[in-house]
């Protein structure tokens, strides 16, 4: 073997070592056996999927809670134009609010 062929194989070397250490971050051996698993997958997703719905929840609620607190904000500066028509939207959603119709 002469000098560029060592230098090929130690260069080979240093790429699969890399690429065995790129692997074992990307965790791929534990993300093959989840696929060998289809109901640990589904268990998975299922509820990673009720978290997600979960924070879509919450957060819609929270920034409905904030444009409400806003609205009503906008209607104690007294904007002519703006705190009318706020009013009104207020106005329906309380009247909703009463009779019971969503």
């Amino acid at each position: 073997m002469d000098l560029e062929d060592k230098d090929v194989i130690k260069s080979l070397r240093q790429q699969v070592t890399r690429l065995a250490i790129n692997m074992e971050k990307m965790k791929l051996a534990e993300y093959v056996d989840l696929l060998h698993s289809p109901w640990r997958l589904l268990w998975v997703n299922f509820t990673s999927g009720i978290a997600r719905g979960l924070g879509i929840a919450v957060g819609f609620a929270i920034l409905g809670a904030m444009v409400v607190i806003i609205l009503k904000w906008l209607v104690g500066l007294n904007l002519p134009l703006i705190g009318g028509f706020i009013a009104q939207i207020v106005l329906i959603v309380q009247e909703q609010l009463k009779t019971g119709r969503y």
